[in-house]
């Protein structure tokens, strides 16, 4: 679905939540295959447990790690944009990321 939103010329924009289990080499390969299929911005956020009756929280990353993502995201993968942090969510600066890739 992805790749046929950007073969449109749409921008395309996914998230990953983070704290559930995953490896950071985990991480880094799901940003490697939403760029395989063109995706421009990126948010990743901590998972956040709603209510004792959800999962639990596996692990907090660390903001040292969020920055991490980020920057190989954009410069080791070439997304357009990437919002990483513990507080990001799903449409965290959306307007302004979309800006940063060159789409509207």
């Amino acid at each position: 679905m992805l790749a046929r939103a950007k073969a449109a010329g749409l921008t395309t924009k996914s998230s990953i939540i983070v704290g559930m289990g995953e490896t950071f080499d985990e991480v880094v390969e799901c940003m490697a295959d939403l760029r395989a299929v063109g995706v421009d911005i990126v948010t990743i956020g901590q998972y956040l447990r709603p209510t004792s009756h959800h999962v639990p929280v596996a692990r907090w990353w660390t903001p040292d790690e969020f920055a991490a993502l980020a920057r190989i995201g954009e410069q080791e993968l070439g997304i357009g944009h990437v919002e990483a942090s513990p507080l990001t969510r799903s449409s965290y600066h959306a307007k302004s990321a979309a800006a940063r890739t060159g789409e509207r």
